[in-house]
């Protein structure tokens, strides 16, 4: 019972973040979360680096993440040691590919790929644990882990696309480019996007347009699969939870790149989608492979005991500050910034 207890906590907590997300990001006001003045510019102004909406759901997507992460792993008993290690090696790995990937596929330096730095994850994760089990000299269950992984990162991301919402990236076509059918289905929910420095409006001159909420339908589809997973895993069904979670979200990142108008590559099907198309197999693979017995069962309050302790707290604190100082500086966004006296306050 405590398993679905805790399953409905979590929906209870992420459901309301995303229809939050979806009714309030797009509107105006909703992408800069504040400007700092950085050096002088032409007087009377001084030239300003915009702090974004965008690196701060980010961060706060890594983090709930990463948590669930945690709790996973501690309740298969996976030392905190190792656990750590893991995470670290993971996040040092995706965090820097998200742009160095955008930069190969797209030809821009000053943008992120999700899919690009998910599909490094996976190539990369089983030899991640691998080494970590090595080093350590602990016995790591490889696919548990992996399906812990596959878990924590569908929530991540599923949070995630309402950051996107709020910079106005990862849109999808304009509803009056779609057949009646899509339209009807949309129509209600589409996504309208205002300020000409939201990434719609700037990249392909889409402001005012109603388009395709495809990040609504991902962040959905991503959470509503997490949520499942996490019950699969917590009642011992690892291969299952993983492979749900895995193919899911994969497949649905190459049925969603047809809706989507942002640039993606210039050929019929987009790199992220034969990454997505690639990780189908190899998920199936890892599951074939991979063992996925564990000592007993999985055990929930020993997972967040795991969680409550000062290092891992600490370390979820410095990768938010790590991922909204590497996200959430716009490059492609600059502010001029006047200040003045109030003189009747004098």
């Amino acid at each position: 019972m405590e398993n679905e207890l805790f399953v409905l906590v979590l929906a209870l907590v992420t459901v309301p973040v995303l229809f939050w997300g979806f009714r309030v990001l797009p509107g105006r006001g909703w992408q800069m979360l504040a400007t700092l003045p950085v050096r002088k510019g032409k007087e009377p102004c001084n030239e300003g680096t915009n702090l974004t909406w965008y690196g701060l759901l980010t961060a706060n997507a890594y983090v709930a993440g990463l948590i669930l992460l945690f709790v996973l792993l501690g309740s298969i008993a996976v030392p905190l040691s190792a656990m750590l290690m893991v995470a670290a090696l993971l996040l040092g790995m995706c965090v820097p590919a998200s742009r160095l990937i955008a930069r190969l596929v797209e030809g821009k330096a000053h943008t992120f790929t999700i899919g690009g730095a998910v599909f490094v994850g996976i190539l990369l994760a089983p030899a991640v644990i691998l080494l970590v089990a090595g080093l350590t000299g602990i016995s790591l269950p490889v696919l548990p882990l992996l399906a812990a992984i596959s878990c924590a990162y569908a929530l991540g991301e599923g949070l995630g696309r309402i950051a996107c919402i709020s910079f106005g990236c990862c849109y999808g076509k304009p509803l009056a480019n779609c057949g009646p059918r899509m339209q009807r289905l949309f129509g209600r929910w589409s996504l309208i996007f205002q300020d000409e420095t939201r990434k719609a409006c700037y990249a392909h001159g889409l402001g005012g347009q109603p388009l395709i909420p495809i990040q609504m339908v991902t962040a959905i589809l991503y959470v509503v699969v997490a949520l499942i997973g996490v019950e699969l895993f917590l009642n011992g069904y690892f291969i299952w939870s993983f492979l749900l979670t895995l193919l899911v979200t994969q497949l649905w990142r190459v049925v969603s790149e047809f809706l989507r108008a942002d640039h993606r590559g210039n050929e019929r099907l987009t790199v992220y989608q034969i990454m997505g198309l690639l990780a189908v197999p190899y998920a199936l693979a890892c599951a074939f492979l991979f063992p996925s017995a564990v000592d007993g069962t999985p055990v929930l309050m020993q997972g967040l005991y795991h969680l409550w302790q000062p290092v891992p707290i600490i370390f979820v604190q410095l990768v938010w500050v790590g991922i909204f100082y590497f996200t959430g500086r716009s490059t492609v966004t600059g502010a001029h910034i006047d200040f003045y006296l109030h003189r009747d306050r004098i």
